[in-house]
């Protein structure tokens, strides 16, 4: 009964459902390790950031680095360290392994430099100095490209102009660097404006090329036109024109230096533009001197000595240069039957200096007219057919040096310009200073030949036989005494008073040119003192042209033993 009563209150209970409970996908476990692993990323990221990119940059050497103690410095500013050094795989350069601060990141972009900075001495002065003591560090010039970089090769001296610095570079070419170097000063009118950034030799080895910096605004000044010297040092020469010295500064004195100008003829050039090339004159005559616009080549010949006549010797006309030497030799003169040695001098002449005013005015004025070569050949001939003619004269008695002058000599001997030859051979005479000294010579050649012992014997019988005339006019008197007019007297007076007064002549004559007189004995001490001068200049001026410091130094004691 009971289990009856229990069947439907089991039937009314509701039927249990299992329900599945849904667990969380991500434990309670693993916050904490995420959490760490975050914070780790987060530090790695700080970390790196803070740290700044790593680069490698090539040394020649590692004298005066070391890892962990040498820094980058910019504008003085610590912006990395060296972290290690090793040897290149090559075994030529040294790698560093530079850790770079954060703030230089961008910085490290195509064109950025690098170098070792030490105490140095330069042409630019002396730099570095406080590396004595806190040792060497590198230096670093920021680039201006674009691309990013990681690996530099450090540069063997450091940059002589910064990167940003206001100015224009230029380029000039030379034969020789004299006395050049990276850093030396470059002056315009004497006031420093640039220096020299860099120079290479060029690929067929013929010249250089010279990198020079003008600072702004100074480089404004550096026009088409502008010509650029060596100003190195003591500028000292010695030539026809007599001794001549320049110096920019007692900087170029010391270490050398450039110079640049702009001749007044071209004042109103245009600016340059950058990296416009220029020539290097060796001074600034050379570098100065107005452009030719054309040269006519003449041989002089010269049968007098022309020792002191040197390349580059001016030839001038009525005192204006109008041309240079361009060689001096010797040459074979075949004109004769016997074959004799003559000089042959090489003569650049520029026409133009002096044909231009001898010219039709309508040539000067753009006319229809121009300088032809017959017309110039016309010029010159009327010119020598006037008497001028080439001549060496003394450009200084001290030196010795010779030159070239075109002058007027009166009564010249007819000669024309032999313009069959190549080049033409134009007429010259000997130099006055040649005949001067040939005349002297001559002079006191005729003077020692002078046969004053036999002139003296001479006076000594015209006295004899004056005295012997005086005689018999007394004697004559005595004998007609009274009997003579007053006139014939008189003229009989008249003459022994003459007679007299020869004897008188002749006898202090007969004691002047007597061999041992006081007249000869001075006369012939003058001959030998002249004697003894022209030798001495002769001596002095061939010591000078092999010697010219003797101006400034004196005589070496060497010489003066």
């Amino acid at each position: 009964m009971a289990e009856r009563e229990a069947a439907p209150q089991a039937a009314e209970l509701p039927l249990a459902e299992v329900t599945a409970r849904k667990r969380s996908r991500l434990s309670a476990v693993w916050i904490i390790p995420i959490i760490a692993a975050l914070l780790g990323g987060w530090i790695a990221v700080q970390k790196l950031l803070a740290e700044g990119p790593t680069i490698e940059i090539s040394f020649a050497s590692a004298d005066g680095l070391e890892a962990g103690k040498t820094t980058v410095k910019y504008n003085g500013v610590d912006v990395g360290r060296i972290e290690s050094l090793r040897v290149a795989p090559d075994r030529q350069r040294i790698l560093a392994s530079v850790q770079m601060a954060p703030s230089a990141r961008d910085w490290l972009v195509d064109g950025t430099a690098f170098w070792v900075v030490s105490a140095r001495i330069a042409a630019g002065g002396v730099s570095g100095l406080g590396t004595l003591l806190s040792g060497s560090y590198i230096g670093m010039q920021i680039g201006t490209g674009s691309e990013r970089v990681r690996s530099f090769t450090a540069l063997a001296v450091p940059p002589v102009v910064a990167a940003n610095a206001p100015g224009r570079y230029f380029q000039l070419t030379a034969a020789n660097l004299g006395s050049l170097d990276f850093g030396t000063p470059i002056y315009f009118r004497r006031l420093q404006v640039g220096q020299v950034a860099s120079y290479k030799l060029d690929d067929d080895g013929r010249g250089l090329t010279i990198r020079v910096f003008v600072n702004a605004p100074y480089d404004r000044y550096v026009k088409t036109e502008t010509r650029f010297w060596q100003a190195s040092g003591l500028d000292v020469s010695l030539n026809a024109d007599g001794l001549d010295v320049r110096t920019e500064s007692l900087t170029s004195i010391l270490i050398g230096g450039l110079a640049f100008d702009t001749p007044a003829d071209n004042a109103d050039a245009e600016p340059a533009a950058a990296d416009t090339t220029f020539e290097l004159f060796d001074d600034q005559m050379s570098a100065m001197k107005a452009p030719e616009r054309g040269s006519i080549r003449y041989v002089l010949h010269f049968d007098e000595s022309v020792r002191g006549l040197a390349v580059g010797a001016p030839m001038t006309f009525l005192g204006m240069p109008v041309g240079e030497v361009v060689s001096v030799r010797l040459e074979a003169d075949r004109r004769k039957k016997d074959v004799s040695v003559r000089a042959r001098v090489l003569v650049a002449a520029y026409p133009q200096r002096f044909l231009d005013v001898l010219a039709d005015p309508q040539v000067l004025t753009g006319g229809s007219k121009a300088i032809t070569p017959a017309l110039r050949k016309a010029l010159m001939d009327g010119l020598v057919a006037r008497g001028l003619r080439a001549q060496l004269q003394p450009g200084s008695l001290l030196t010795g040096q010779l030159y070239v002058a075109l002058t007027y000599v009166p009564q010249a001997p007819k000669a024309t310009i032999d313009w069959r030859s190549d080049p033409p051979v134009f007429p010259s005479v000997k130099g006055s200073f040649t005949d001067i000294e040939a005349r002297l010579t001559s002079i006191l050649a005729k003077v020692e030949a002078l046969p004053f012992e036999a002139i003296g014997k001479d006076l000594q019988q015209s006295l004899a036989t004056l005295a012997k005339t005086l005689q018999d006019v007394d004697a004559l008197v005595k004998r007609w005494d009274g009997e003579l007019t007053p006139e014939l007297t008189s003229t009989i007076a008249e003459t022994r008073r003459t007679l007299v007064a020869a004897e008188r002549t002749f006898a202090g004559a007969g004691k002047a040119v007597a061999p041992d007189s006081q007249l000869m004995s001075e006369l012939q001490a003058t001959v030998v003192e002249v004697k003894r001068a022209a030798q001495s200049i002769r001596v002095l001026a061939d010591y000078l042209e092999r010697h010219p410091e003797a101006l400034l130094r004196g005589k070496s004691e060497e010489a003066q033993e």
